[in-house]
């Protein structure tokens, strides 16, 4: 199962800018050389995409976004995202030829992979899971209620975003986990009390369930996400 999260995660992955590349994949640690496929096989920059073809995805996917911010969901259209990235339309379908809902798609996809990289920088330092996922937890509660254009559309356009969301949930809870899994690895040590694999996904499903309904929890506060992760995630497969 975890591996099948990894390979839906692979596949979703957006291209890198030349100009600004970004640090590798999202199932397992970043890798600095480039995207991982199927299997944590690693494909260097330029292997799959040439650096010009990856900026100017990379410039679409940026000025779709701008559109989104700036007109919602609803009314971006995919003329709007080629004025915006000074592009024609017939470049734009050359890179997305399913048009405007897998341009839109592949927009969310890719601000979902600036989400990651961004708790990567957070946690890579962590020295014990305990302070890992403190530390992650109180940066995803943070980057979600301060992320304006979501706040936005959640707020004006829910019915547009969460069915998207709802299709995501499984793919977004394998990002997650695969994302989790070196960590758990390298912190649990050469004898770990439960399989990695197994306690990545059981702490990604529970970590988005509180970030999407936090109930009783206060994410903001430091100390309420410490007892948290202490009495409800590790305590679950008794590794705290």
């Amino acid at each position: 199962m975890i591996m099948a999260a990894r390979r839906r995660a692979a596949t979703g992955e957006p291209g890198r800018s030349s100009r600004s590349p970004e640090r590798g994949a999202l199932s397992g640690p970043l890798n600095r050389d480039g995207p991982r496929g199927p299997e944590g096989t690693t494909y260097p920059v330029g292997a799959r995409e040439t650096p010009a073809v990856s900026d100017r995805r990379t410039r679409i996917l940026t000025a779709t976004y701008a559109c989104v911010a700036r007109f919602g969901l609803a009314k971006t259209t995919l003329e709007d995202a080629a004025r915006e990235a000074g592009l024609s339309r017939a470049t734009i379908y050359r890179y997305f030829p399913g048009g405007r809902d897998e341009l839109i798609r592949a927009t969310i996809t890719w601000e979902t992979a600036r989400f990651f990289l961004r708790l990567y920088d957070v946690v890579a330092e962590a020295e014990d899971i305990e302070t890992m996922m403190v530390e992650g937890i109180r940066f995803a509660h943070k980057a979600v209620v301060e992320h304006e254009v979501l706040q936005t559309i959640v707020a004006t356009e829910p019915e547009l975003l969460l069915p998207q969301l709802t299709i995501e949930a499984d793919r977004m809870a394998g990002l997650v986990a695969a994302f989790l899994a070196p960590h758990l690895e390298r912190l649990l040590g050469e004898h770990p009390p439960v399989e990695p694999d197994f306690a990545a996904e059981f702490l990604a499903r529970m970590v988005i369930s509180f970030i999407a309904s936090p109930g009783r929890w206060d994410l903001s506060d430091a100390e309420h996400v410490r007892e948290l992760v202490r009495t409800e995630l590790l305590a679950g497969f008794m590794i705290a």
